[in-house]
Parts: C-alpha cells; sequence; structure tokens
C-alpha cells in the first residue's frame, strides 16, 4: 500500500489554514453557521457510524502522506512494553497497600490486578494483529463501536496519558531532588500570589519531557534500543531486590497472611491496578511492527505475563524482608534495606525508579503522539497533526502537540493537583475494549439479522449490568455475600447465553481463547475495580466528557462528517479490499 499521494510537493513544515481545517464546513464562517443547522442530523449520521478494517489499514494512512518504518520485532515490544509498565508504580504504592489494607496478601492484590490486565491485554492483542495501525484502542473502538464512543474513550485516555505524563515529570524531578538534597522541591520555583497546588513551578520536569520525547521523536528504532537498554538495566535491579528479600525474609513475617480480610485484598487490587498501566501504549506502534501476527502477540501478551510474575515476587521479597506492620507506606523498599543493615541499597532503589520514570516517558511519549495521529486521520482534531516526517518516520507533529500540553501542565500542576485526577479512564477503556471484542465476534453488519442483533445486544446488556451491580454491591457493603452471588449468577447465564450464539467472525491469524468467557470476565472485572475507586475519579470522568462532547458537537462532528461524504470513493475502495487485506494477512502467515 502506498500512502496518500500529494497533489502537490509541499513542505512538511506549512502552517495555512487548509492544513488545520481543509473540510467544507469551515470555509468561511457563512459555511461554519450553515453546518451548526445541521448538527442534530449529522450527529445522528456520526453516532453510529462505524469504520471498517480495511478503511482503517488502507484509506486513513494517506492523510499522513509518509509512512511509518516498520521496524519493531516482538523483542523490542516486549521491551518497550516493559518499560512502559514498569515505571515507579511498584516502589510507590506496595509499601501503602500492603501496611494499610492488604498486609502480605499485597501479592494476591497483585495476582488479581495482573490477571485483569492480562485480560485487556489479550483483547489488545486480537485487534492489533487483525488492524495493525497506529490508534490502539481509538481505531478499534471505531470500527466496533462507532465514531462517538471511540472518540469519547480516546479523548479521555490521551487526557490521562498527558496528565500521566506530567505527572511523572513532577516525580521524576521530586525523586532526583530528594536524591542530591532533602527537599523534595529544590529544583522548584515558587510564584508568590499564585493559588495553592500551581505556585511551585518545575522547570526541571519540563526538561524531561522535553529530553525524553525528543528522543522519541528522532526514531522508532532508536527510541527502541534505548528503552531495552534501560530496562535491562532495570531487571537486574530488580532481580537483586527479589533476591535480596528472599535471602533476608522471615516466614514469621508472614502471618497473618490476610489480616484485613478479603476486601482488603480486592481494594488493594485496584490501586495496585495502576502498577501495570501503559502496556495499551504499546498497540499503538503495530504500524510499525514488521510482523504484526507474530511479534505484537509474543511482545503483548509474554511481557504482560512476565511482569505479573515480576510484581508478584517483588512484592512477596517486601512483606517477607520485613513485618507488614513496621513498613514504611512512602518509601517501602529504601526503609526495609535500612532496616536488615543495607543502607546503601536504598540508592539503588531509587536510581531504579528514576530509571523506569524515565523509560515509561519514552515509551508514553511515543504512545500519545500514535494516538494523536490516528485521531487526526479521521480528522477529528487537525490533519495537519497526521502528517509523519519523511527522514524520521515519526510523527513529529503530533510529538510537539502532546509535549506542548504535558509540559504546560508539569510546569504549573503539583503532584497532588495531578493525583486527584487520576481517573477510571483507563479501565472505562479496558472495559470497552473487551465489549468491542465480543461485538466484533459476534455481529457482522453483512450477516447479522435483526433478531441476532438484539439476542447479542441482550447479552451484553445482562453482562455489563450485572458486573456493574456486583461492583456497586461491593463498594456499597449492601446485601454482602448474597448479593455478590446472585450478581456473579445473573453474569455467569448472560455470558452462557452468549456462547450458545453463533460467531458471525473469527480471528484472521491469532484470537483471544474461550470467547465470550475471557472477554466477558474482562468486562466484570474492570467494571469492579471501577467500582472500587473514589467519587472524586467519577467526577472527573463526567466533567472531562462532558467538555469534549462540546468539542465534538462544535467541531468533530462536522470535520468527520465532511470528509465521510467527500471520500465515499475511497470508503468504497476500502470495503471492496477486505478480502485484500485477509489476503495480505494470510501470505504473511505463510512467510512465519
Amino acid at each position: 500500500m502506498e500512502p496518500s499521494s500529494a497533489p502537490e510537493n509541499r513542505s512538511y513544515w506549512r502552517w495555512s489554514k487548509r492544513d488545520f481545517f481543509p473540510e467544507k464546513s469551515f470555509e468561511s464562517g457563512k459555511s461554519y453557521r450553515a453546518a451548526l443547522a445541521e448538527t442534530c442530523p449529522r450527529l445522528r449520521d456520526r453516532l453510529l457510524n462505524r469504520s471498517s478494517d480495511s478503511h482503517e489499514l488502507l484509506v486513513l494512512p494517506r492523510a499522513s502522506e509518509h509512512l511509518m518504518n516498520r521496524c519493531l520485532t516482538w523483542w523490542d515490544l516486549t521491551w518497550l512494553a516493559f518499560g512502559s509498565v514498569v515505571g515507579s508504580g511498584i516502589f510507590v504504592v506496595t509499601g501503602q497497600e500492603a501496611r494499610l489494607h492488604a498486609g502480605p496478601a499485597i501479592v494476591l492484590s497483585y495476582a488479581a490486578s495482573g490477571f485483569s490486565a492480562l485480560l485487556s491485554a489479550l483483547c489488545y492483542t486480537e485487534f492489533a494483529v487483525d488492524v495493525p495501525v497506529a490508534g490502539g484502542s481509538f481505531s478499534f473502538l471505531r470500527i466496533e463501536l462507532g465514531d462517538f464512543l471511540a472518540f469519547v474513550a480516546a479523548g479521555n485516555i490521551l487526557l490521562e496519558a498527558l496528565v500521566g505524563a506530567a505527572g511523572l515529570g513532577r516525580s521524576w524531578s521530586s525523586y532526583f531532588a530528594s536524591m542530591v538534597k532533602s527537599d523534595p522541591d529544590f529544583f522548584r520555583i515558587r510564584i508568590p500570589g499564585f493559588k495553592p497546588g500551581f505556585d511551585l513551578l518545575d522547570p526541571l520536569a519540563v526538561a524531561v519531557l522535553l529530553i525524553t520525547n525528543g528522543i522519541a521523536v528522532s526514531g522508532t528504532r532508536n527510541t527502541s534500543i534505548l528503552t531495552w537498554l534501560s530496562s535491562l538495566i532495570t531487571t537486574f535491579v530488580i532481580v537483586f531486590i527479589i533476591i535480596i528479600g528472599f535471602v533476608h525474609g522471615k516466614a514469621s513475617n508472614l502471618s497473618p497472611f490476610t489480616p484485613f480480610g478479603v476486601a482488603g485484598v480486592f481494594n488493594s487490587a485496584a490501586v495496585v491496578y495502576w502498577s501495570y498501566s501503559g502496556f495499551d501504549m504499546v498497540a499503538t506502534m503495530a504500524e510499525e511492527t514488521k510482523k504484526p501476527s507474530r511479534d505484537i502477540p509474543i511482545g503483548l501478551v509474554g511481557s504482560m505475563s512476565m511482569i505479573t510474575v515480576i510484581y508478584c515476587l517483588m512484592a512477596l521479597s517486601l512483606v517477607s524482608m520485613v513485618k507488614y506492620t513496621e513498613i514504611d507506606p512512602d518509601a517501602a523498599y529504601s526503609v526495609a534495606f535500612v532496616q536488615i543493615g543495607m543502607s546503601w541499597a536504598k540508592y539503588l532503589v531509587s536510581i531504579c525508579a528514576l530509571k523506569g520514570m524515565t523509560t515509561s516517558l519514552l515509551v508514553g511519549s511515543m504512545g500519545q503522539s500514535r494516538y494523536t495521529t490516528q485521531i487526526a486521520r479521521s480528522h477529528m482534531i487537525p490533519p495537519f497533526f497526521a502528517l509523519v516526517h519523511p527522514k524520521t518516520g515519526t510523527p513529529v507533529n503530533a510529538t510537539l502537540l502532546t509535549t506542548l500540553c504535558s509540559s504546560v501542565i508539569a510546569l504549573f500542576s503539583s503532584l497532588d493537583v495531578l493525583s486527584s485526577v487520576f481517573s477510571i479512564s483507563t479501565l472505562f477503556i479496558f472495559m470497552l475494549m473487551a465489549v468491542a471484542l465480543l461485538v466484533r465476534r459476534y455481529y457482522s453488519r453483512e450477516s447479522t439479522g435483526r433478531g441476532e442483533l438484539a439476542r447479542v445486544l441482550i447479552c451484553l446488556f445482562v453482562i455489563i449490568g450485572s458486573s456493574a451491580v456486583g461492583a456497586a454491591l461491593w463498594h456499597s457493603r449492601i446485601l454482602g455475600w448474597i448479593g455478590y452471588t446472585v450478581a456473579a449468577g445473573v453474569w455467569f447465564l448472560g455470558t452462557l447465553a452468549m456462547s450458545l450464539l453463533p460467531k458471525q467472525r473469527a480471528p484472521k491469524v491469532w484470537g483471544v481463547p474461550l470467547v465470550p468467557w475471557l472477554p466477558s470476565l474482562s468486562v466484570a472485572t474492570n467494571l469492579f475495580l471501577m467500582g472500587s475507586l473514589g467519587t472524586e475519579a467519577f467526577w472527573r470522568f463526567i466533567i472531562c466528557t462532558a467538555v469534549m462532547f462540546v468539542y465534538y458537537f462544535f467541531v468533530a462532528v462536522h470535520a468527520t462528517y465532511d470528509v465521510e461524504h467527500q471520500n465515499k470513493g475511497n470508503t468504497q475502495e476500502g470495503k471492496n479490499n477486505d478480502e485484500g487485506v485477509q489476503d495480505a494477512t494470510d501470505e504473511e502467515v505463510v512467510v512465519l
């Protein structure tokens, strides 16, 4: 496939109005007012409009004018996932949750969260193998659940990624300051008169973001090699921590194993789940993978399995080394080494956490820019940000946009403010991905009749509804185990009913096993973890989504409507090439 053939030889760096708003609705004030008058019918047109595999694969990449470089293998993806996921989270939340909520059973919390993350990784993997494009969950949801839900989901996960990058930048600054000085605010500048929480400017955090994003934009292959080397060093330090923990561990420290009961285990699971976040960024690199059908399953599923084992071993080493009542919730591993007489090892922990944050920023920068690129290809944001640089093979404009946004947030916002924005977005997207996979397997717009569609929708409603009710009952502690048992029983019956329906589509190369059971379980676990979060997270989600609605109604719906109706020929071409996409995938399998 060739990228779009530009009608004229234009420089990559261009700033005209048509590069940002080329659609008919934005040609003049008069045309925009006319478009606004048509908002309702256009919204109806776009609300349930679904893309197709071939449209995402063959048509949308033309908006970038140049192809991204296919240079990644399963080895690269494995270490990119490792570098993205294994940041400072394991060092920050393990001690806090072991001391306050789970005790030695923190190991079970990590196992439960890891299982849930692995279920989501399986769903991402099937989509990324079938549709290896840069958009990740945005593209996958756009194909199965439509433009509107895809936009809401992508907007939330992109916002969380930007805020997360800003938070990592501020954490990096605090960690580094604590290593060279005792005051974490040593490198920050206090501005009198600014509101608390925004009165400490952090130029070091901005510098870290600029450097990591600069490396990421220089080339995918270079970033992959650097991430691999950095993650390898992190692995050696983690292995050292695990070995020392077991050597100095005592079985007596593990008793009582569940001092806070089962509730403590699952409440902690919702918190430590964030130590697993970031693997979805790797799915956005499918377009740069040499052999997606082989490399993505090995890289994504393999890395998440490895990370789950590592996290469980690290948690076990901590609670074996120190009695859970004596764990320092703020610096668990560092203080634990001091308690066993190895004060020098605390510097290894700090360096490991610092390196983990750096690699997370590197991979996060790559993922954010690729999300942005695919959203821009669909014209939901200006297509200027879809352009791929001809020399680096990376989306430079998209990277500049995400760098600017995260740097501004990091410069002004304190860690307390950023942590209050800690959101349910990732769990929401993971839940939608599992629903989208069920829709993909059990619904085909060409062959599914109305009666079959109704049965699929009823099963989905039962699965989602029973999972949400179970999560609400757990959070409110109403009805106790009777309520949980009834909710679980209804979920089981809904999943069983769906398993009896005929499947409309088989995966092209690699598929999630035990469908619908594993995707349905992913829906249930993600909703359960969402129910364990506070009301503040839900309010943030509602407010941010409302802001996105405003943008969608006034800009995105008109841009995408124009593009859809101006390019019906391209859309039809994409539909006619479905068999070609299948053939191309089959040829890849033969090569394997």
